[in-house]
């Protein structure tokens, strides 16, 4: 494994991301697969765990919490975030904070970030003073560093990264792909220029760089032909002219994600022909992919089944896909309910400020539902 100095800790370059965990049906975790997870990429020198107060519809924090029993928390960085959209009072940060602590089963957080902030959940952490309840957290010994996370466009990065001076590291979002989108390049080195050490997540596109196009393929084996794409991912991150103070943080839903991401995390290369990744971005503008990366922060109040109807869409842009994409948009009614096809959405916003890629849900769906029943 391949450490860096990050906020004055020597941090794995591969974090574990507790957002995608194995589930059954029904969304439950199954814990005993995902602590088995855990363990192994902490075997393998993974010391850097994330998680969330809502990941798993709440679940996440606690699996953890039981992934780093029995001597694995002293193996490990812990990462959670504060439900800022949540917080309604004051008073609401600790107490988000203490159910964190005991589900977790620590008395601190070694990373504790604000979590998807943005221009209007800045207004309220500077209007409920928030920063100020985080410092005293840190000085009572229950968090060790501030950050936070963002989703918004990169003046708003500006604007948070110049409005506390106290932050000690960041988290945002870039791939090879999404390199203008949110904060993108630009905002991983405004935070290294601000002395900021960042954590990457959605290094994969939310999977889409794992299985990318077959001419995107081509592209990396005739480069390499020893690295799979999921490598070739993680290296455009960490190889120069990126930030060395950057690690990624990747959400595996499986025990071979566990064992290939750690064999590339220990044999990451110093530089990289960027050449090759120009070639890629070609290929995938080309395709005009909806840009979901089945978070799933929106939840439909009609039970339309968001980020599966753009999966869908998507993997029938993606070479001879259009099958598969088929079964799955006439399927997804015995998976997620009857109302859970694109054509059932009535456009209602709801869903909108709550997707961290800004995603106009409204105007897709409409073009989902029509490609799929023209």
């Amino acid at each position: 494994m391949i450490y860096r100095d990050f906020a004055g800790e020597k941090v794995s370059v591969l974090g574990f991301g507790a957002m995608r965990m194995p589930v059954a049906e029904g969304g439950k975790v199954v814990e005993k697969e995902a602590i088995a997870m855990i363990r192994a990429a902490i075997d393998n020198g993974v010391n850097y765990v994330d998680s969330a107060f809502f990941y798993h519809e709440g679940q996440s924090e606690s699996v953890v919490g039981k992934a780093l029993e029995d001597g694995y928390r002293g193996k490990t960085f812990v990462a959670t975030k504060s439900p800022v959209w949540n917080v309604e009072k004051p008073e609401d940060f600790n107490k988000f904070l203490d159910i964190q602590l005991g589900r977790l089963k620590t008395d601190h957080i070694d990373f504790y970030l604000l979590h998807a902030l943005n221009t209007g959940s800045w207004k309220k952490v500077v209007d409920m003073d928030l920063l100020s309840l985080a410092e005293k957290a840190k000085k009572a010994g229950k968090i060790n560093r501030i950050g936070f996370s963002f989703h918004d466009k990169y003046p708003a990065l500006e604007t948070i990264l110049d409005g506390y001076d106290k932050w000690e590291f960041c988290q945002l979002q870039v791939n090879y792909i999404d390199t203008d989108g949110q904060a993108g390049v630009r905002g991983v080195m405004k935070a290294s220029e601000k002395g900021l050490p960042v954590v990457v997540m959605e290094p994969l596109w939310g999977g889409k760089l794992a299985n990318p196009p077959k001419a995107v393929r081509k592209i990396f084996e005739e480069a390499d032909p020893n690295r799979s794409p999921v490598e070739w991912a993680f290296n455009w991150l960490w190889a120069k002219p990126m930030p060395q103070e950057l690690i990624a943080i990747s959400g595996m839903s499986t025990m071979q994600h566990v064992l290939d991401n750690v064999v590339y995390a220990g044999r990451a290369p110093e530089t990289i022909d960027q050449k090759v990744f120009e070639q890629a971005q070609k290929v995938f503008g080309g395709l005009k992919l909806i840009p979901c990366t089945g978070c799933s922060y929106c939840g439909c109040p009609q039970g339309v089944s968001i980020s599966t109807n753009f999966d869908a869409y998507n993997s029938a842009h993606i070479d001879d896909g259009i099958e598969g994409a088929r079964n799955t948009y006439k399927n997804m009614v015995l998976w997620s309910g009857a109302k859970a096809q694109a054509h059932n959405c009535i456009a209602c916003g709801a869903c909108e400020s709550l997707c961290p890629q800004d995603i106009k849900i409204s105007e897709e769906m409409p073009k989902v539902a029509k490609f799929f029943n023209p």
